[in-house]
Protein backbone atom coordinates (compact mmCIF):
# COMPACT_ATOMS: atom_id res chain seq x y z
CA UNK A 1 0.00 0.00 0.00
CA UNK A 2 1.57 3.25 -0.58
CA UNK A 3 1.97 5.60 1.95
CA UNK A 4 1.65 9.48 2.04
CA UNK A 5 3.22 11.62 4.57
CA UNK A 6 3.44 15.39 4.84
CA UNK A 7 6.67 17.13 6.15
CA UNK A 8 6.74 18.21 9.95
CA UNK A 9 7.50 21.29 11.32
CA UNK A 10 10.51 23.78 10.37
CA UNK A 11 13.64 23.90 12.03
CA UNK A 12 14.87 26.83 10.21
CA UNK A 13 13.77 30.44 9.87
CA UNK A 14 12.26 31.55 7.01
CA UNK A 15 13.98 33.65 4.35
CA UNK A 16 12.62 37.48 4.82
CA UNK A 17 10.95 37.40 1.55
CA UNK A 18 7.09 37.90 0.66
CA UNK A 19 4.55 35.57 -1.96
CA UNK A 20 2.89 38.01 -5.15
CA UNK A 21 -0.10 39.86 -3.83
CA UNK A 22 -2.80 37.48 -4.32
CA UNK A 23 -1.22 34.37 -4.09
CA UNK A 24 -2.06 34.28 0.05
CA UNK A 25 -3.71 30.78 0.67
CA UNK A 26 -1.90 29.14 -2.30
CA UNK A 27 0.00 25.85 -1.75
CA UNK A 28 3.27 25.01 -3.54
CA UNK A 29 3.02 21.29 -4.69
CA UNK A 30 5.63 19.11 -3.93
CA UNK A 31 5.15 14.90 -4.86
CA UNK A 32 8.10 12.82 -3.83
CA UNK A 33 8.74 9.17 -5.27
CA UNK A 34 11.10 7.30 -2.50
CA UNK A 35 11.82 3.79 -2.06
CA UNK A 36 10.73 2.89 1.95
CA UNK A 37 10.15 -1.23 1.18
CA UNK A 38 12.32 -3.30 -0.93
CA UNK A 39 16.02 -3.81 -1.45
CA UNK A 40 16.40 0.06 -1.45
CA UNK A 41 14.50 0.59 2.01
CA UNK A 42 17.65 1.57 3.73
CA UNK A 43 18.16 4.79 1.26
CA UNK A 44 14.36 5.74 0.97
CA UNK A 45 13.88 5.69 4.50
CA UNK A 46 16.56 7.98 5.95
CA UNK A 47 15.08 10.24 2.82
CA UNK A 48 11.77 10.10 4.08
CA UNK A 49 12.73 10.54 7.83
CA UNK A 50 14.40 13.86 6.49
CA UNK A 51 11.21 15.42 5.33
CA UNK A 52 10.77 15.93 8.93
CA UNK A 53 13.36 18.83 9.24
CA UNK A 54 12.17 20.53 6.22
CA UNK A 55 10.23 23.93 5.84
CA UNK A 56 6.41 23.85 6.12
CA UNK A 57 6.55 27.28 3.92
CA UNK A 58 9.06 28.87 2.06
CA UNK A 59 8.70 32.74 0.94
CA UNK A 60 5.45 33.29 2.65
CA UNK A 61 3.84 30.16 0.68
CA UNK A 62 2.70 26.82 2.72
CA UNK A 63 4.49 23.68 1.19
CA UNK A 64 1.96 20.26 0.54
CA UNK A 65 4.61 17.70 0.85
CA UNK A 66 3.43 14.31 -0.86
CA UNK A 67 5.61 11.25 -0.29
CA UNK A 68 4.14 8.07 -2.18
CA UNK A 69 6.58 4.43 -2.01
CA UNK A 70 7.47 2.63 -5.01
CA UNK A 71 9.88 0.02 -4.13
CA UNK A 72 12.77 0.59 -6.22
CA UNK A 73 10.43 -0.54 -9.55
CA UNK A 74 11.01 1.96 -12.31
CA UNK A 75 7.34 1.16 -13.43
CA UNK A 76 5.76 2.41 -9.95
CA UNK A 77 8.31 5.30 -9.97
CA UNK A 78 6.59 6.16 -13.07
CA UNK A 79 2.82 5.84 -11.42
CA UNK A 80 3.94 7.84 -8.77
CA UNK A 81 4.86 10.54 -10.83
CA UNK A 82 2.30 10.81 -13.07
CA UNK A 83 -0.02 10.45 -10.22
CA UNK A 84 1.61 13.78 -8.86
CA UNK A 85 1.35 15.37 -12.53
CA UNK A 86 -2.39 14.83 -13.57
CA UNK A 87 -3.77 14.41 -10.05
CA UNK A 88 -1.87 17.13 -7.96
CA UNK A 89 -0.62 19.18 -10.46
CA UNK A 90 3.25 19.16 -8.58
CA UNK A 91 4.84 22.24 -9.33
CA UNK A 92 8.08 19.65 -8.26
CA UNK A 93 8.87 16.49 -8.06
CA UNK A 94 11.65 14.76 -6.68
CA UNK A 95 13.03 11.01 -6.16
CA UNK A 96 13.63 8.13 -6.39
CA UNK A 97 16.10 6.60 -3.94
CA UNK A 98 18.13 4.57 -6.89
CA UNK A 99 19.03 4.88 -10.30
CA UNK A 100 16.25 3.15 -12.30
CA UNK A 101 13.60 4.99 -11.09
CA UNK A 102 15.01 8.09 -10.85
CA UNK A 103 15.67 7.74 -14.53
CA UNK A 104 12.02 6.78 -14.66
CA UNK A 105 10.88 9.57 -13.15
CA UNK A 106 13.52 12.32 -14.59
CA UNK A 107 11.43 10.92 -17.87
CA UNK A 108 8.24 11.97 -16.54
CA UNK A 109 9.00 15.57 -15.36
CA UNK A 110 10.51 16.38 -18.90
CA UNK A 111 7.56 15.19 -20.67
CA UNK A 112 5.68 17.19 -18.30
CA UNK A 113 7.74 20.68 -18.06
CA UNK A 114 8.25 19.84 -13.97
CA UNK A 115 10.92 20.34 -12.27
CA UNK A 116 12.73 17.21 -10.85
CA UNK A 117 15.03 16.88 -7.80
CA UNK A 118 16.46 13.41 -8.76
CA UNK A 119 18.18 11.70 -5.50
CA UNK A 120 20.42 8.79 -7.13
CA UNK A 121 22.91 9.37 -9.62
CA UNK A 122 21.62 9.34 -13.25
CA UNK A 123 22.85 9.60 -16.44
CA UNK A 124 21.76 13.15 -18.34
CA UNK A 125 20.44 12.34 -21.79
CA UNK A 126 19.16 15.61 -23.99
CA UNK A 127 15.75 14.39 -23.13
CA UNK A 128 16.11 14.67 -19.52
CA UNK A 129 18.63 17.72 -19.24
CA UNK A 130 16.03 20.45 -19.14
CA UNK A 131 13.82 20.08 -16.25
CA UNK A 132 15.76 17.44 -13.94
CA UNK A 133 19.06 18.47 -11.88
CA UNK A 134 20.42 15.71 -9.69
CA UNK A 135 21.24 16.09 -5.94
CA UNK A 136 23.70 13.40 -5.58
CA UNK A 137 27.44 14.05 -6.30
CA UNK A 138 28.23 12.78 -9.77
CA UNK A 139 30.09 9.29 -10.05
CA UNK A 140 33.45 11.21 -11.60
CA UNK A 141 33.70 13.72 -8.98
CA UNK A 142 33.59 11.20 -6.33
CA UNK A 143 34.99 8.55 -8.11
CA UNK A 144 38.38 10.80 -8.69
CA UNK A 145 38.97 10.89 -4.93
CA UNK A 146 38.73 6.95 -4.79
CA UNK A 147 41.32 6.45 -7.57
CA UNK A 148 43.66 9.40 -6.47
CA UNK A 149 43.83 7.12 -3.31
CA UNK A 150 44.47 4.05 -5.28
CA UNK A 151 47.45 5.73 -7.01
CA UNK A 152 48.72 7.55 -4.11
CA UNK A 153 48.91 4.23 -2.58
CA UNK A 154 50.59 2.14 -6.02
CA UNK A 155 47.87 0.36 -6.89
CA UNK A 156 48.42 -1.42 -10.11
CA UNK A 157 45.86 -3.36 -10.77
CA UNK A 158 41.79 -3.41 -9.87
CA UNK A 159 38.78 -5.35 -9.96
CA UNK A 160 35.13 -4.63 -9.90
CA UNK A 161 32.22 -5.71 -8.37
CA UNK A 162 28.77 -3.98 -8.90
CA UNK A 163 25.33 -4.17 -9.41
CA UNK A 164 23.62 -5.22 -12.66
CA UNK A 165 21.62 -1.99 -13.59
CA UNK A 166 22.24 1.13 -14.16
CA UNK A 167 24.08 2.46 -10.96
CA UNK A 168 26.66 -0.35 -11.99
CA UNK A 169 27.54 0.77 -15.65
CA UNK A 170 27.65 4.57 -14.38
CA UNK A 171 30.77 3.12 -12.30
CA UNK A 172 31.99 0.54 -14.36
CA UNK A 173 32.02 3.74 -17.37
CA UNK A 174 33.97 5.97 -15.31
CA UNK A 175 36.29 3.28 -13.53
CA UNK A 176 37.42 3.11 -17.79
CA UNK A 177 37.43 6.45 -17.84
CA UNK A 178 40.17 7.42 -15.36
CA UNK A 179 41.42 4.60 -14.04
CA UNK A 180 43.62 3.51 -16.84
CA UNK A 181 44.60 7.20 -17.42
CA UNK A 182 45.96 6.87 -13.75
CA UNK A 183 48.15 4.12 -15.07
CA UNK A 184 45.71 1.13 -13.08
CA UNK A 185 44.48 -1.55 -15.49
CA UNK A 186 40.92 -3.09 -14.92
CA UNK A 187 41.52 -6.99 -14.44
CA UNK A 188 38.05 -8.23 -13.18
CA UNK A 189 34.57 -6.62 -13.96
CA UNK A 190 31.83 -8.64 -12.00
CA UNK A 191 27.99 -7.75 -11.26
CA UNK A 192 25.15 -8.81 -8.85
CA UNK A 193 21.59 -7.97 -8.79
CA UNK A 194 20.54 -5.66 -6.14
CA UNK A 195 18.03 -8.38 -3.96
CA UNK A 196 20.68 -11.18 -4.23
CA UNK A 197 21.87 -12.72 -1.24
CA UNK A 198 25.36 -14.23 -2.34
CA UNK A 199 27.87 -13.14 -4.73
CA UNK A 200 30.44 -16.00 -4.01
CA UNK A 201 31.05 -17.20 -7.33
CA UNK A 202 31.27 -13.35 -8.58
CA UNK A 203 34.24 -13.05 -5.24
CA UNK A 204 36.29 -16.48 -6.28
CA UNK A 205 36.34 -14.51 -9.66
CA UNK A 206 38.01 -11.61 -7.96
CA UNK A 207 39.93 -13.38 -5.91
CA UNK A 208 41.27 -15.18 -8.68
CA UNK A 209 42.32 -11.99 -10.74
CA UNK A 210 44.42 -11.18 -7.62
CA UNK A 211 44.15 -7.48 -7.95
CA UNK A 212 46.07 -5.07 -6.01
CA UNK A 213 42.90 -3.47 -4.85
CA UNK A 214 39.11 -3.99 -5.54
CA UNK A 215 36.01 -1.35 -6.25
CA UNK A 216 32.85 -2.39 -5.30
CA UNK A 217 30.15 0.06 -7.07
CA UNK A 218 26.46 -0.52 -5.19
CA UNK A 219 24.78 1.13 -2.75
CA UNK A 220 22.63 0.55 0.53
CA UNK A 221 23.20 -2.57 2.53
CA UNK A 222 24.09 -4.80 -0.41
CA UNK A 223 27.22 -3.12 -0.46
CA UNK A 224 28.05 -4.66 2.30
CA UNK A 225 27.68 -8.44 1.08
CA UNK A 226 30.62 -8.33 -1.38
CA UNK A 227 32.99 -6.39 1.76
CA UNK A 228 31.65 -9.41 3.91
CA UNK A 229 32.46 -12.49 1.68
CA UNK A 230 35.89 -10.83 0.11
CA UNK A 231 36.88 -10.88 3.74
CA UNK A 232 35.88 -14.56 4.05
CA UNK A 233 37.59 -15.51 1.32
CA UNK A 234 41.08 -14.55 2.11
CA UNK A 235 41.35 -11.26 0.07
CA UNK A 236 43.52 -8.99 2.02
CA UNK A 237 44.29 -6.11 -0.11
CA UNK A 238 42.23 -2.72 -0.06
CA UNK A 239 38.49 -2.13 -0.85
CA UNK A 240 37.03 0.61 -2.10
CA UNK A 241 32.93 1.22 -1.51
CA UNK A 242 31.33 3.89 -3.95
CA UNK A 243 29.29 7.04 -1.66
CA UNK A 244 26.13 4.65 -2.58
CA UNK A 245 27.27 2.94 0.63
CA UNK A 246 28.32 5.55 2.90
CA UNK A 247 26.03 5.13 6.03
CA UNK A 248 26.08 3.39 9.47
CA UNK A 249 24.02 0.53 8.43
CA UNK A 250 27.28 -0.42 6.40
CA UNK A 251 29.18 -0.46 9.53
CA UNK A 252 26.85 -2.58 11.13
CA UNK A 253 26.30 -5.16 8.40
CA UNK A 254 29.93 -5.41 7.56
CA UNK A 255 30.90 -5.63 11.16
CA UNK A 256 33.99 -6.80 11.53
CA UNK A 257 34.73 -7.07 7.83
CA UNK A 258 34.61 -3.08 7.37
CA UNK A 259 37.51 -2.24 9.08
CA UNK A 260 40.04 -0.72 6.88
CA UNK A 261 37.64 0.19 4.07
CA UNK A 262 38.52 3.40 1.79
CA UNK A 263 34.49 4.91 0.93
CA UNK A 264 34.08 8.15 -0.89
CA UNK A 265 31.03 9.96 1.09
CA UNK A 266 29.46 13.68 0.96
CA UNK A 267 30.79 15.79 3.74
CA UNK A 268 27.35 15.33 5.75
CA UNK A 269 29.05 12.15 7.07
CA UNK A 270 31.53 13.94 9.38
CA UNK A 271 30.86 17.42 9.17
CA UNK A 272 32.28 18.31 13.05
CA UNK A 273 35.92 17.92 11.28
CA UNK A 274 35.26 20.79 8.21
CA UNK A 275 36.49 24.01 8.50
CA UNK A 276 34.47 26.68 9.66
CA UNK A 277 34.43 28.49 6.51
CA UNK A 278 33.11 25.61 5.03
CA UNK A 279 29.43 26.38 3.45
CA UNK A 280 28.31 22.72 4.18
CA UNK A 281 29.03 22.62 7.46
CA UNK A 282 26.43 24.60 9.11
CA UNK A 283 23.50 22.47 7.10
CA UNK A 284 25.34 19.16 7.43
CA UNK A 285 25.45 19.85 11.40
CA UNK A 286 21.86 21.13 11.67
CA UNK A 287 20.96 18.35 9.90
CA UNK A 288 22.92 15.29 11.83
CA UNK A 289 21.92 17.14 14.87
CA UNK A 290 18.29 16.72 14.21
CA UNK A 291 18.17 13.47 12.66
CA UNK A 292 20.09 12.24 15.40
CA UNK A 293 18.29 13.66 18.38
CA UNK A 294 14.92 11.79 17.04
CA UNK A 295 16.38 8.64 15.51
CA UNK A 296 19.17 7.72 18.05
CA UNK A 297 22.78 8.24 17.67
CA UNK A 298 24.75 7.42 15.26
CA UNK A 299 21.74 7.25 12.60
CA UNK A 300 23.14 9.45 10.54
CA UNK A 301 22.96 9.57 6.37
CA UNK A 302 24.02 11.57 3.65
CA UNK A 303 20.43 9.28 1.58
CA UNK A 304 18.82 11.71 4.44
CA UNK A 305 20.72 14.37 3.09
CA UNK A 306 19.34 14.40 -0.22
CA UNK A 307 15.86 15.27 0.30
CA UNK A 308 16.64 17.45 2.80
CA UNK A 309 19.32 19.52 0.44
CA UNK A 310 16.24 19.83 -1.98
CA UNK A 311 14.83 21.74 0.49
CA UNK A 312 17.28 23.81 1.27
CA UNK A 313 17.50 24.92 -2.30
CA UNK A 314 14.09 25.21 -2.43
CA UNK A 315 14.91 27.85 0.17
CA UNK A 316 17.22 29.76 -2.37
CA UNK A 317 15.02 29.03 -5.36
CA UNK A 318 11.24 29.38 -4.42
CA UNK A 319 11.49 33.22 -3.31
CA UNK A 320 13.16 34.02 -6.59
CA UNK A 321 10.01 31.89 -9.19
CA UNK A 322 7.35 33.46 -6.63
CA UNK A 323 8.34 36.98 -7.16
CA UNK A 324 7.59 35.65 -11.11
CA UNK A 325 4.72 33.64 -10.91
CA UNK A 326 1.37 31.60 -9.06
CA UNK A 327 1.75 28.15 -7.61
CA UNK A 328 0.38 25.71 -9.68
CA UNK A 329 0.79 27.28 -12.84
CA UNK A 330 3.16 26.53 -16.12
CA UNK A 331 4.66 29.97 -15.65
CA UNK A 332 5.62 29.35 -11.86
CA UNK A 333 7.50 25.51 -12.89
CA UNK A 334 9.18 27.64 -15.70
CA UNK A 335 10.15 30.26 -13.25
CA UNK A 336 11.49 27.39 -10.55
CA UNK A 337 13.94 26.01 -13.53
CA UNK A 338 15.28 29.34 -13.94
CA UNK A 339 15.88 30.20 -10.38
CA UNK A 340 17.53 26.85 -10.29
CA UNK A 341 20.05 28.37 -12.98
CA UNK A 342 20.32 31.75 -11.74
CA UNK A 343 21.34 31.48 -8.20
CA UNK A 344 24.84 30.47 -7.33
CA UNK A 345 26.67 29.09 -4.40
CA UNK A 346 23.33 27.43 -2.78
CA UNK A 347 24.96 25.80 0.47
CA UNK A 348 23.65 22.88 1.97
CA UNK A 349 25.17 19.85 3.83
CA UNK A 350 26.28 17.73 0.95
CA UNK A 351 27.65 20.24 -1.11
CA UNK A 352 27.43 23.59 -2.90
CA UNK A 353 25.32 23.63 -5.66
CA UNK A 354 26.10 25.90 -8.90
CA UNK A 355 23.61 24.24 -11.59
CA UNK A 356 24.29 25.21 -15.18
CA UNK A 357 21.74 24.10 -18.31
CA UNK A 358 24.37 21.70 -19.10
CA UNK A 359 25.79 20.79 -15.46
CA UNK A 360 22.66 19.20 -13.69
CA UNK A 361 24.63 18.10 -10.85
CA UNK A 362 26.28 21.84 -9.59
CA UNK A 363 29.15 20.55 -7.08
CA UNK A 364 32.73 20.51 -7.19
CA UNK A 365 34.90 18.49 -4.96
CA UNK A 366 33.64 20.54 -1.95
CA UNK A 367 30.71 17.85 -1.99
CA UNK A 368 33.23 14.64 -1.50
CA UNK A 369 35.64 13.47 1.30
CA UNK A 370 37.30 9.88 1.90
CA UNK A 371 36.51 7.78 4.52
CA UNK A 372 37.67 4.70 6.40
CA UNK A 373 36.36 2.56 8.85
CA UNK A 374 38.56 2.31 12.31
CA UNK A 375 37.45 0.71 15.53
CA UNK A 376 33.90 0.40 13.82
CA UNK A 377 33.34 4.07 13.40
CA UNK A 378 34.13 6.42 10.41
CA UNK A 379 37.30 8.27 10.10
CA UNK A 380 38.52 11.08 7.52
CA UNK A 381 41.37 9.97 5.68
CA UNK A 382 43.61 13.21 4.95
Amino acid sequence: MKRIVFAAAAVFALLPLSARAGDEGKEVVIGITLSTTGPAAALGIPERNALDFVPKEIGGVKLKVMALDDGGDPTNATNNARRFVTEANADIIMGSSVTPPTIAVSTVANEAGVPHFGFAPMPFTAARLKWSVDLPQPIPVVGRVLYDHMKKNGVKTVGFIGYSDSYGDLWMNDLKAQAPAMGIQIVADERYARADTSVTGQVLKLVAANPDAILVGASGTAAALPQVELRERGYKGPIYQSHGAASMDFIRIAGKAAEGVFMAAGPVMVPEGQDDEALTKKPGLALDTAYETKYGPNSRSQFAAHSYDAFEILKRVLPVALKQASPGTPEFREAIRKALLSEREIAASQGVYNFTEQDRNGVDERSRILLTVKHGKYQVVN
